[in-house]
């Protein structure tokens, strides 16, 4: 499950919604939402998410805070290290072959000291 499938999930049932109405009053089926919910499927598209703000009629904080989920859950993630260190190279590997073995506490650790990072200025 990603953050924004989780999210999704925790606000169908904060309004006791089923898949299958959600999914039909938004225009998908069920089994997209299904598998957007569990992972699956990679980002909505923004059509698709101002759909799903509009559906549950949040507005400001609470949509950016969905938008944002929906940027970090791509299930399916590639990263570039061309041009990088050997060592961000070796991290990017060691961590795509054992990402599997982090249990939450790690992930939301390790989150929490990237988060930390200063942010690289763009030129």
């Amino acid at each position: 499950m990603t953050p924004f499938g989780e999210k999704l999930r925790d606000l169908r049932a904060e309004r006791s919604i089923s898949q299958k109405d959600m999914a039909k009053a938004i225009g998908v089926s069920a089994a997209y939402l299904s598998a957007l919910e569990h992972g699956k499927r990679g980002q909505p598209t923004w059509d698709k998410l101002q759909r799903i703000i509009q559906y549950f009629n949040i507005i400001w904080d609470e949509a950016e805070e969905l938008q944002r989920l929906a940027m970090i859950s791509d299930p399916r993630i590639t990263i570039d290290t061309a041009g990088l260190s050997p060592a961000a190279t070796e991290l990017a590997n060691l961590l795509a072959a054992r990402i599997g073995e982090i249990d939450t506490d790690m992930a939301k650790s390790l989150i929490q000291k990237l988060k930390t990072l200063p942010e690289k200025r763009k030129r």
